[in-house]
Order: structure tokens, then sequence, then C-alpha cells
């Protein structure tokens, strides 16, 4: 297959560069309160980042959530 620019972009509205930093921090194992102390934000905006990844990403897991962005090409 050709499509290889189009694997990268299939989310319905892509994430914010900062739902991809919270990403990647969540697919190194950090919980809510470990990615707030690494990008010194509340635990409550971690939380509101998840959540929009999760209902942009239609997962229901930070495993999940995790799977789809690697498969998507978004975290390494």
């Amino acid at each position: 297959g050709g499509d290889t620019t189009q694997s990268r972009h299939q989310l319905a509205e892509p994430l914010t560069p900062r739902e991809l930093d919270v990403l990647k921090l969540m697919a190194t194992g950090l919980d809510n309160m470990g990615i707030a102390d690494e990008l010194t934000i509340a635990v409550s905006t971690v939380k509101t980042h998840v959540n929009h990844i999760f209902g942009k990403m239609a997962v229901r897991s930070r495993i999940q959530a995790v799977t789809r962005a690697r498969d998507l090409q978004l975290i390494p």
C-alpha cells in the first residue's frame, strides 16, 4: 500500500500539541500526578487532556490510547 501519509491522520480531530505531550508521557507509564509534575500543570488539567485524548482516539484506557497512538505513528 502507498497510503503511508493517510495512516498518520486517521483521527477525526487531531490531537493538540499539549495532548501529544500528555500522551507521550502516558506512554512512559507516568500517572496523572507524574504527568502534571513533568509538564508543570494541575492534575485536573491532565485529566482533562486525558479525557480529550480518549474521546478523539475513541478509546477507553491508557493502554488502548498508547497502542493506537503507536499504530498511527503519533509516538515512537
